[in-house]
């Protein structure tokens, strides 16, 4: 039965800004407007990075930021930014102060791990209350080059903060949650492998179909000086190398060759700056300046996401990791095909030839691939119609919100569940 008086979920993830958005941030949105539609109180509690403004409420949902540091001698400015974009090991006492005052609070679902989710983790433990940890993605199968790149900026700093990692059982957040929540199935099956127990289940992303429904993207092509005639792909996510963009513009370029009336646009927030400079400089020596459009980030409520999906006549996403794919979702809402990675979530929820098509990142010939792909559904527009409206069917099947937030409260009950029996043994 539910208590009356304890409704408030606090949501903790690294970072949560509208300017720098991603796959995670719009997990953590959707679920808490699913949970405030069904009588809960969803709150964010995370982190100053990549923002000034401590509290705000975002779509309805109240986010709450609170100061940081990250805990090595001599970082640089540019290291501390870099770290804020992606993987930055913080911690925050302001923050595992607000967790321990926080009153009627239900449960702590927290979205990072390391130092700050050690931080939730305690203050869970203190207080009585249950923590359910989602994993989204890089845990335990992260390719290691993803690894090195997050881990650069510290290298060769002072680390004075394994101390109190150490105190906040950091490295016990798996075996000490009362549930884990892995996105994609890959990293169940690599999580299930290390840790004793069997409170671990999978749950994927979800989308909202009706906001996706209908687009302008006549607009969008206007916007970006793309002819209505051209064929356009499409690529949404960070400007990084786990993205691997670089494949894709390598294979856009041989379908151009072929075809000068097609275009490409990348569109995202850059994580990278290395990795974005990389792509520019390709673009420049294969004279792709008119052809392809490297485009900033949006923030989730502007319509040129949505009109974005409405241009595209095919939408890749060629990952060399992936733990879920949420932009596959948000493009089978628009009606679009897909051409993906086949590594990571993406194996579970993509039908070969069904709801989309393959192709694997490693492979010597993964740009001959990609480009064939291109050209295929270029050729064949019944085939791009067919591949979108199954990948629509499947959205409404398996994948809206309210489908993953029914399951999501099943496993918050398992939870409290969990810590009442750890009460009763004592």
């Amino acid at each position: 039965m539910r208590n009356s008086l304890n409704t408030r979920v606090l949501h903790i993830p690294r970072r949560f800004v509208a300017e720098e958005w991603g796959g995670t941030e719009t997990v953590l949105l959707e679920i808490s407007r699913d949970q405030q539609r069904t009588g809960w109180q969803p709150e964010i509690f995370t982190s100053l990075a990549l923002s000034k403004q401590r509290n705000e409420t975002f779509a309805g949902i109240p986010v709450r930021r609170f100061p940081y540091c990250y805990p090595y001698f001599g970082l640089s400015a540019a290291a501390k930014l870099e770290l804020d974009k992606k993987g930055g090991n913080l911690i925050s006492p302001f923050l595992f102060t607000a967790l321990l005052r926080a009153k009627d609070v239900r449960l702590f679902h927290v979205h990072t791990m390391a130092r700050m989710g050690g931080h939730v983790r305690t203050a869970a433990r203190l207080r009585g209350k249950p923590y359910v940890l989602s994993l989204h993605g890089g845990v335990y199968n992260a390719p290691p080059a993803e690894l090195a790149t997050m881990l650069r900026p510290t290298q060769g700093k002072f680390e004075w903060g394994k101390f109190l990692g150490a105190l906040l059982g950091a490295r016990r957040m798996l075996p000490d949650a009362d549930y884990i929540i892995c996105v994609g199935q890959a990293e169940l099956d690599e999580t299930s492998k290390k840790i004793s127990h069997d409170r671990i289940a999978y749950l994927p992303n979800g989308v909202d179909p009706v906001k996706f429904a209908h687009g302008d993207g006549a607009a969008f092509r206007r916007q970006h000086g793309i002819p209505a005639s051209a064929f356009l792909v499409l690529n949404i996510s960070r400007i990084d190398v786990q993205k691997n963009q670089f494949t894709l513009l390598e294979a856009f370029a041989r379908l151009h060759s072929r075809h000068p009336d097609s275009f490409l646009a990348l569109m995202g927030p850059e994580t990278s700056a290395d990795y974005a400079d990389r792509l520019r400089k390709y673009i420049r020596d294969h004279n792709l300046d008119t052809a392809v459009k490297l485009l900033p980030g949006v923030r989730t409520d502007s319509p040129n996401l949505v009109n974005a999906y409405h241009a595209c006549d095919v939408f890749a996403l060629p990952s060399l990791h992936e733990p879920f794919g949420i932009v596959v979702l948000e493009a089978w809402s628009a009606r679009k095909p897909v051409i993906a990675s086949q590594v990571g979530g993406l194996r579970t929820f993509i039908k070969s030839g069904e709801t989309g098509l393959f192709f694997d990142p490693t492979a010597s010939d993964a740009v001959e691939k990609l480009a064939g792909q291109l050209e295929a559904l270029m050729a064949q527009p019944l085939l791009r119609e067919r591949l979108g409206e199954a990948g629509l069917k499947e959205v409404h099947a398996a994948y809206t919100w309210s489908v993953i937030g029914q399951k999501l409260e099943l496993i918050y009950q398992a939870a409290e569940r969990h810590v009442f029996d750890r009460r009763g043994k004592k």
